[in-house]
């Protein structure tokens, strides 16, 4: 019970950064009333366990018109208090007065958009057999080229590209997306990056990996994480504000090597994960961060990890390989782990308190993977009267299993939406996380455990930033690639079929 309301206060604290860092500037409704709304499901269904406890779920049809109810007062909301386009700039960009002139910071680089007077230097950048300009519109950080595509997307990129760095240096990002219309267009951003660049010391341009910090975060994850594998090995641990008593226990090398083995293999299991993106990153010459992993002294050790990228994404190719790279790294990883840590678990008789994210009595029947993988490991041992008592290793490569399906969820900025998005193109795209979102939400209705995760996925925005070149298609290899990965996913979430437990004899 404890430790549903505090997955409950911090699924609150992720919903309230998620509303005020994706919609604060584009409505007037309060921040908090909107996180109220988001969390009004969860906020009920917490109120029923704790009036009639965990062993009688909630109606499914409180939980559906709850959810619906939530998503209509939310839409209503944002889009009552929605901001005008010249709201949102005056807002940000304040016109200055002759009684109180505007300051800008100095540590801000100013970059000059493109004025009207240089249009004819802007349409020498587009010949005609390339890409024929036909409209011109100047937005307040946008100048936006419509016309007609000529020759290959990738050309015609590539050619205009180097044309407006010929004519107008690095004072520009060049953005080639699909419109409405399935017409590919342009759009000039001024490149405030390389701005920054040029006004920073090189000596502080190349402290962006800190790698100090990584050190430092790995090593209190470590901590951390063995504190919880510790208790996954069966030692029971005082609480933390009991300091003595915690360091007494503590002070005993054989605990915590004992938590040592679930805390090595789920920081490999995340760490590789993050390499993945890291190393692809690299190699498409895009800056970004060493992996960070996020410690805590409860619920899993840590919250996962993860890198920042300070680059624009070039084109669609390097969105998938950096996007499909994490997942599959740490699934690689993570199958060995796995069927190791199954080899050595306990296998136990199915009881009430079976459920998947029990550790202790997990039917592996809730997963087409997990099942094909005890199997593989246990043998005969494993029945259809079976479940598993699993060893530290095994839970390590269990949530491994999880988070390679909740990262490959084809949804927004998650590893799948962005595979899906290179894929099929950003409009196709948010189709498609938007049915995976009702999917996924109407098989919570038959799994409770998928409940939360389909309430975050569904106000997690669909929307995913563009590479530079969005318009230019994936090769079939590639295509291929991306429909293995939404097969890793079903394979992961689904249950196992009875047809093929009959053939497992499970």
């Amino acid at each position: 019970m404890a430790f549903w309301f505090l997955f409950i206060l911090l699924l609150g604290l992720a919903t309230y950064l998620m509303v005020q860092h994706s919609v604060a500037q584009i409505t007037r409704t309060p921040v908090w009333l909107l996180w109220l709304v988001l969390m009004a499901p969860a906020l009920l269904l917490s109120g029923w366990t704790l009036m009639y406890g965990p062993k009688q779920p909630p109606p499914p049809a409180l939980i559906l018109w709850s959810i619906f109810v939530s998503t209509v007062l939310y839409w209503t909301l944002f889009q009552w208090g929605r901001r005008s386009p010249r709201d949102t700039q005056t807002q940000t960009q304040p016109q200055a007065s002759e009684s109180q002139p505007t300051i800008q910071p100095i540590a801000e680089p100013v970059v000059r958009p493109i004025e009207p007077t240089e249009e004819t230097q802007l349409r020498n950048c587009f010949p005609w057999s390339v890409y024929y300009v036909q409209n011109i519109e100047y937005r307040p950080q946008a100048v936006i080229c419509r016309g007609q595509l000529r020759t290959k997307a990738s050309n015609a990129y590539q050619q205009i590209k180097t044309n407006i760095e010929a004519q107008f240096g690095d004072r520009f990002l060049l953005i080639f997306q699909e419109g409405l219309n399935d017409k590919p267009f342009f759009v000039l951003v001024p490149n405030t990056q390389a701005a920054k660049e040029r006004n920073t010391p090189r000596r502080a341009q190349e402290r962006l990996t800190r790698p100090g910090l990584a050190l430092l975060l790995l090593a209190a994850t470590l901590i951390t994480t063995t504190l919880v594998g510790v208790e996954i090995a069966g030692v029971s641990l005082p609480p933390l504000w009991e300091v003595s008593s915690l360091f007494k226990v503590l002070s005993n090398p054989d605990v915590l090597f004992k938590g040592l083995p679930y805390a090595l293999g789920l920081m490999t299991i995340l760490g590789i994960h993050e390499l993945g993106h890291y190393l692809t990153a690299k190699l498409y010459k895009i800056r970004s961060t060493l992996p960070y992993f996020i410690p805590i002294p409860f619920f899993l050790g840590t919250f996962g990890a993860f890198i920042q990228m300070r680059s624009p994404i070039p084109n669609r190719k390097a969105l998938f390989d950096i996007s499909i790279a994490g997942p599959i790294a740490g699934f690689v990883v993570t199958v060995p782990l796995l069927i190791w840590g199954l080899a050595h678990s306990d296998v136990v008789s199915i009881t009430e308190k079976t459920r998947l994210l029990n550790p202790d009595a997990l039917n592996p029947k809730y997963s087409i993977l997990l099942a094909v993988l005890s199997k593989l490991a246990l043998g005969s041992q494993l029945t259809a009267k079976s479940a598993l008592d699993l060893h530290p290793v095994a839970v390590a490569g269990f949530l491994g299993l999880i988070v390679t399906a909740l990262n490959l969820m084809p949804v927004g900025q998650l590893d799948g939406g962005h595979i899906v998005h290179a894929m099929f193109g950003q409009r196709t795209a948010i189709v498609i996380g938007q049915i995976a979102r009702v999917l996924l939400l109407l098989l919570a209705l038959v799994r409770e455990e998928f409940l939360v995760w389909a309430i975050i996925l569904l106000f997690m925005p669909l929307i995913d930033e563009p590479a530079l070149n969005d318009v230019t298609e994936l090769d079939n290899q590639r295509d291929v690639w991306g429909l293995l990965a939404m097969a890793l996913l079903i394979v992961i979430i689904l249950p196992l079929p009875q047809a093929i437990a009959n053939f497992l004899q499970i």
